[in-house]
């Protein structure tokens, strides 16, 4: 049975679509985990979840995923698209932001190879590097904080450690030009589609250095998704952004568990295994 949060989403996509006539007398839940999305018909209403456990403001980064995606677009970059008739907003119901995206049909599970994603990854990058508005400057170093401030308490005395452990990382990050980036470039924001691979979720975007999202990457899928990145970069550099990653995945374990409290045990025996390698 759907959550509060769930249902919370829906029916604020509901409130939005009616408000725009679109048809939502048989709304689809697509996805339910860090954001709700809903189709309504060809549209796609997209509400904060679990997110809303990890940010002051989840509008600000509905907003920030809007405008990205729409420079892209402009730049005939594969995203999922904002509409814009209906206007993409943020739109609000019941308190919660709401956004607008075109319905993208694409392949069901990971159909894209390492190389694929990897090419498609630097157009996006090289289509970013003109994008002329705000962007965050400390990106998941700053979200790390915020998480550990809001959900420390369910860490018990392990939190002061992941502080320590955040600031010994962040001493060890290499120097690097500060560029916009994906922010969450994993294979599960990106999605095969007939006109070619597709990036979605631009929520994380900051200025920072490349190490980044080629550390997600990395992670994932491992060297060959390098070799496919059209820079040299060297797999030993991307440790510290690796390192960064690891610690970012504990406390956004014990946010889940706020929501979903039967999903503790599993974040406690993260946070167990994370000291104990």
């Amino acid at each position: 049975m759907a959550d509060e949060y769930t249902r919370a989403g829906v029916a604020a996509a509901i409130a939005v679509g009616d408000r725009f006539d679109l048809p939502t007398g048989d709304p689809d839940v697509l996805h339910f985990k860090s954001n709700v999305l809903v189709r309504l018909g060809p549209v796609v209403a997209r509400v904060p979840a679990t997110t809303r456990f990890a940010r002051a403001d989840p509008s600000a980064w509905l907003r920030r995923d809007v405008e990205l995606s729409k420079h892209l677009t402009e730049r005939d970059v594969l995203v999922v698209s904002p509409t814009t008739d209906p206007p993409a907003g943020p739109h609000f119901a019941d308190g919660l932001p709401v956004t607008l995206w075109h319905y993208t049909p694409h392949e069901p599970g990971d159909t894209l190879s390492p190389r694929e994603v990897a090419s498609s990854l630097a157009r996006v990058h090289a289509a970013l590097a003109d994008y002329p508005g705000d962007l965050p400057e400390l990106g998941p170093v700053q979200d790390l904080r915020t998480l550990l401030d809001r959900h420390g308490s369910l860490m018990g005395g392990s939190a002061p450690r992941l502080y320590e452990e955040l600031e010994r990382i962040v001493a060890s990050l290499p120097d690097g030009e500060a560029r916009p980036l994906h922010g969450d470039a994993h294979s599960g924001n990106v999605v095969a589609t007939a006109a070619g691979p597709c990036w979605l979720d631009f929520e994380d975007t900051w200025r920072g250095p490349l190490g980044w999202d080629l550390a997600v990457l990395y992670r994932e899928v491992g060297a060959s998704a390098l070799s496919a990145y059209p820079a040299d970069v060297a797999p030993s550099s991307l440790e510290p952004f690796m390192a960064l990653r690891r610690l970012f995945e504990i406390p956004w374990r014990f946010a889940i568990a706020r929501r979903f409290p039967e999903r503790l045990g599993e974040a406690e025996a993260a946070l167990e295994r994370y000291f104990r390698v």
